[in-house]
C-alpha cells in the first residue's frame, strides 16, 4: 500500500510541475525577432575559447529552490554566459557576474557553490530562486523598452508558480523598475515612485495575497560594478543578509 503524500510535498510537486511548464513556454518563446536573431548568431559564430561547446543559444528560464522564499532578478543572460549554458548566471568566466553571485549566496548559506559554470554543475540553491527581467541576451546588455515588456509576463508567471516568495531582490535599476510593474500590474501605486538605490527598501502598504511583501534594491553584479568596486563582496552579502532577514 502506497502512503498518501504530505500535504507540503505535494504542494512542492504542484510547484515543481508549474515551474516546469513555465519554463518549457520560456524557452519556446520567441516575441522579440531582435533578441532571438542575435542570440541564434552568437550561437552559431560563438566565443573562440568555447568553439567546441554546444550553445543553448534560446531564452533562459529562472532556476533554484522551488520552495524559495527570496527572488533574485537579473538583469538578461550574458552572450556567452546563460546564452551558452542555459543557466542564468551561469559560465560567464572567472570574475564574472555568476561566480561573484554564487560565491555571495555560498558565504551566507543560499548556495552549496561558491562558483557557477555549467547548468550540470551541481549547484544548488536553498530558499532562493533566480531570474531575469529579460530572458534572451540582448545585444551590448542592453534590452530595447518594448523587449522588457513583452518579457513581463513570463517573470510574473514565474512568481505564480513560486508560492512562498516574501522578498525580490532586484539586481540593478533595470530589474528594480520590472518589480514595480509587477507590482503596479497587481493593482499596487506608490506615490512618490520608490527610487532605486543599492540597499533600498520597499514595503508597499497594501498587497495582494500571493506576492511577495518587500522589494530590496541591489547594484548588478557586473564586471563593470564589481571591478571598479561599486559593488563590494561585502556590499552584497549585507543585501542578502537583509532579505535573509525580511523573509521571516
Amino acid at each position: 500500500m502506497v502512503a498518501p503524500k504530505r500535504p507540503d510535498s505535494a504542494r512542492r510537486e504542484r510547484t515543481r510541475t508549474s515551474l516546469a511548464a513555465v519554463r518549457d513556454r520560456i524557452v519556446a518563446c520567441e516575441r522579440c525577432p531582435r533578441l532571438r536573431t542575435y542570440c541564434r548568431t552568437v550561437a552559431r559564430e560563438k566565443r573562440r575559447a568555447y568553439l567546441d561547446d554546444t550553445y543553448w543559444g534560446r531564452p533562459v528560464a529562472g532556476f533554484g529552490d522551488p520552495s524559495a522564499r527570496i527572488l533574485l532578478v537579473g538583469l538578461a543572460p550574458a552572450a556567452h554566459g546563460a546564452n551558452r549554458t542555459g543557466r542564468i548566471f551561469t559560465g560567464d568566466g572567472t570574475g564574472g557576474s555568476g561566480d561573484f553571485l554564487m560565491a555571495a549566496l555560498h558565504r551566507t548559506g543560499f548556495a552549496n557553490r561558491p562558483v557557477s559554470e555549467r547548468a550540470d554543475d551541481g549547484l544548488r540553491l536553498t530558499d532562493v530562486y533566480i531570474a531575469a527581467a529579460v530572458r534572451c541576451a540582448p545585444p551590448g546588455n542592453r534590452p530595447r523598452p518594448d523587449e522588457i515588456a513583452r518579457c513581463l509576463p513570463h517573470l510574473e508567471a514565474e512568481i505564480d508558480a513560486l508560492p512562498r516568495l516574501r522578498v525580490v531582490v532586484a539586481l540593478g535599476r533595470i530589474a528594480f523598475d520590472v518589480w514595480l510593474r509587477v507590482w503596479k500590474g497587481r493593482g499596487v501605486t506608490q506615490t512618490p515612485r520608490p527610487q532605486f538605490e543599492h540597499g533600498a527598501v520597499v514595503r508597499p502598504a497594501t498587497l495582494p495575497d500571493g506576492l511577495p511583501r518587500v522589494l530590496v534594491g541591489c547594484y548588478h553584479p557586473s564586471r563593470q560594478n564589481t571591478h571598479t568596486g561599486r559593488l563590494t563582496a561585502t556590499m552584497l552579502e549585507r543585501v542578502l543578509a537583509e532579505a535573509a532577514r525580511l523573509r521571516r
